[in-house]
């Protein structure tokens, strides 16, 4: 599969302040190139009647689900007056945020037809459910949640394209101050659920707790795995012996 450039998800000036203008100015140059394919696909698959199903398949495969949909959303925030554009697309693109809302800089990836993007932003959002990922009605909401010892959901947004399943998405939190609501720390440490790999992600990150009556029977045998403690800690945890008395030697006399 094809190595998408991440998103930089800030605004400009947020950019400036942090010294990563690159970062910026790469994923400003990527939303302008996947605006451009979109352009293209578009005037080049439309009879006048019909826009050619399937096209959306290779953009998102170009550009990765998470930039499409950001750069179609960027679109149709831009246009939400618009008619030409269904209240299912609108009330969709309202919950993606857009640093520098209709600001210049974003005008660069708008794409000028809001009745041929609106049905294509509907194929895009149909593939995009095809994943069946988990998502926030899937969850006990986080605010207020202590998250450790808690299979918690990735929100897919960030996830690479290879790894937007539902497996992939489960995560076993187990430490750090983001476990807790009200700390200053915003880490969860812990591990995927589907490979074991343990690392850390910002506490924004989660969509939630997986509700309970939702979780797999493998899922429940990944956490009794985590919950092992291993070998090393066994042993540390085992009582200490005494040492055993040295034998005297009699060397004569006392």
């Amino acid at each position: 599969m094809k190595e998408h450039k991440p998103i930089y998800p800030y605004s400009f000036e947020e950019a400036e302040r942090n010294g990563e203008m690159d970062l910026y100015k790469q994923s400003h140059n990527e939303n302008i190139a996947c605006a451009q394919a979109i352009r293209k696909a578009l005037a080049d698959n439309f009879d006048g009647y019909h826009l050619k199903p399937g096209i959306e398949k290779k953009i998102s495969e170009d550009f990765g689900f998470d930039r499409t949909m950001y750069v179609l959303a960027n679109t149709i925030q831009h246009f939400d007056y618009d008619g030409r554009i269904s209240i299912y697309n609108k009330d969709w693109a309202d919950t993606i945020y857009i640093p520098d809302n209709n600001s210049r800089r974003n005008v660069d990836f708008l794409i000028d037809n809001p009745g041929l993007v609106n049905i294509f932003t509907a194929d895009v959002r149909d593939r995009y459910r095809e994943l069946n990922l988990w998502n926030s009605g899937h969850c006990i909401p986080p605010d207020g949640l202590d998250f450790e010892n808690k299979i918690m959901v990735l929100n897919p947004t960030g996830i690479k394209d290879e790894y937007k399943t539902p497996d992939y998405q489960l995560f076993y939190a187990q430490s750090g101050f983001g476990c807790l609501p009200t700390a200053r720390g915003r880490q969860v440490y812990g591990r995927f659920l589907a490979d074991g790999e343990y690392t850390h992600f910002e506490r924004s990150r989660f969509l939630g707790q997986l509700k309970p009556e939702l979780v797999s029977d493998w899922a429940k045998e990944k956490v009794r795995e985590f919950e092992k403690p291993s070998v090393k800690k066994q042993l540390a945890e085992l009582p200490k012996q005494p040492k055993p008395k040295q034998k005297s030697i009699d060397k004569g006399a006392r």
